[in-house]
């Protein structure tokens, strides 16, 4: 049986070889050009994913041999490391530690996978091992189409991984949403029926996304990549397909106020 791990990590793998393979064909204009990221140029997306991956394969390796999980002390000497390579650095960077990263996650047997738990101290209880590849999946994910935006105005979140994302954001991810999602944008409370499938995305005091949906008050009309790049802050109108549309008594432009992006 394939497992909410075991679909994340193979999705993990998909979102590294499309993206590490554009790195070697990058110009160092393309490395310093804008973003899909506001304040990042292309290179410092790859920065952000490379570091992220060292410090992801660190707290691997501290959960799978039982220790503690690095702190933020030794998290900002990564940041730092990073923040002083050049652009070329940044890039090749990623690649190797991106690969180690997913190459750590595919080598854990089925039981590590079931039974690995992440103590990061400011969540109620330790996360499993899929919630975490999810945490890195949406990093990984949403900052891939930061990057390939800079090369593609119409680069998209494949809909395999934008699916796989909203059902871990609808489960042991749901704090996620909780902190980025600004409840307080809305007039009134809203639930929003995605298209004819199983997600919503409810506002109320908090903002979550459900696969139980009752009595929905709009309908979000358009791909589930569109679904994803909103609830990550990454649906401006120049970045939004044709078609895509929110029917009912809440607005798409009031949908992208609840969701500004990190």
């Amino acid at each position: 049986m394939t497992t909410l791990a075991d679909r994340t990590i193979a999705a993990l793998r998909a979102s590294h070889d499309v993206l590490a393979a554009l790195v070697p064909d990058l110009t160092e204009e393309q490395l310093r050009s804008p973003s899909g990221a506001a304040e990042w140029s292309l290179a410092q997306v790859l920065s952000h994913l490379g570091s992220g991956a060292e410090i992801g394969l660190g707290n691997l390796v501290a959960a799978r041999n039982g220790d503690p999980l690095p702190g933020q002390d030794a998290n900002q000497e990564v940041w730092d490391r990073w923040n002083a390579m050049s652009p070329r650095e940044q890039a090749t960077g990623f690649v190797e530690h991106d690969e180690r990263l997913v190459a750590a996650f595919e080598a854990l047997t089925a039981d590590q996978r079931a039974a690995l738990r992440f103590d990061f101290g400011f969540l109620p209880e330790p996360l499993p091992l899929a919630a975490v590849a999810g945490m890195r999946l949406n990093e990984s994910t949403l900052h891939s189409w930061d990057a390939r935006v800079a090369l593609d105005a119409d680069a998209a979140v494949p809909e395999d991984a934008a699916r796989l994302l909203l059902e871990h954001l609808a489960g042991d991810l749901g704090f996620m949403t909780g902190f980025t999602g600004k409840a307080d944008a809305l007039a009134k409370p809203a639930t929003v029926q995605v298209g004819d499938g199983p997600f919503g995305l409810v506002i109320v005091d908090k903002v979550s996304v459900t696969t139980a949906v009752t009595d929905p008050t709009a309908t979000f009309v358009g791909p589930l990549d569109a679904v994803l790049r909103l609830v990550g802050g990454r649906l401006a109108p120049v970045h939004t397909p044709a078609g895509v549309e929110v029917i009912g008594d809440v607005g798409l432009d009031e949908l992208r106020a609840v969701f500004p992006g990190y």
